[in-house]
């Protein structure tokens, strides 16, 4: 995108981690399998609902030899206050078992490999290899989607699309830290519907704030 140079980039991070100096994945795991399970969970579910489900399900099962020999509808009944919850029962077993017979009951370190998992994304790949694992990636959810438009870092309604504007305009050792202070950002203070540019850090660098202002102004 035009007009973000590496220091107005690095200045607006900066400016993000001041507000949100908390920002780090707020899903509850203690094992890369764990949160591979969290973020399958997570589509279209809160944090907090996923970490109030995991508590109870990951002291019944919590390896992927467990979830690969499980009864769909037992893991259903557990994760049913998640939302859509035979395809996530359905995709957590699939996976699981392409751990255990394909990586020796180890998950993939890589995204290429996370993402043939059975039922595995690009986003969830990116989430796991990134929190997981330590790498740096750009999972791009509807907070990510919303704020990099919003803010003018890219253009387009299509994760992928959106996923290769930002990681040419974001520096790559700090895609991960991106990704987590614009979903904080986007959860906490620019929400969707009732955004608080009052109380926003990043004012002067946000595209529809410019916008905003002379709409409300008339100047």
């Amino acid at each position: 995108m035009t007009g973000w140079t590496r220091e107005r980039v690095n200045a607006m991070l900066d400016a993000l981690e001041r507000e949100h100096p908390q920002a780090v994945c707020e899903l509850v795991y203690d094992t890369p399998f764990q949160l591979l399970v969290a973020v399958i969970l997570s589509a279209q579910c809160t944090d907090k609902r996923v970490n109030q489900v995991t508590a109870e399900l990951f002291r019944y099962a919590d390896k992927p030899e467990q979830y690969a020999v499980m009864a769909q509808e037992d893991l259903e009944s557990r994760i049913y206050s998640c939302g859509f919850y035979r395809n996530k029962a359905k995709n957590i077993i699939a996976a699981s078992r392409d751990i255990v017979e394909r990586f020796d009951s180890q998950v993939p370190r890589d995204i290429e490999t996370l993402m043939t998992l059975a039922g595995v994304g690009r986003k969830t790949a990116n989430v796991v290899y990134a929190v997981a694992f330590g790498g740096q990636a750009i999972a791009v959810d509807t907070h990510v989607l919303r704020l990099s438009n919003r803010i003018g870092l890219a253009q387009g309604d299509q994760p992928l699309q959106v996923e290769k504007q930002l990681m040419q305009v974001l520096p790559r050792e700090r895609w991960t830290q991106a990704h987590h202070l614009l979903i904080h950002h986007g959860r906490y203070t620019c929400s969707a519907r009732s955004p608080k540019c009052d109380a926003c850090s990043i004012r002067p660098y946000c595209m529809q704030y410019r916008k905003w202002v002379p709409a409300q102004t008339g100047k």
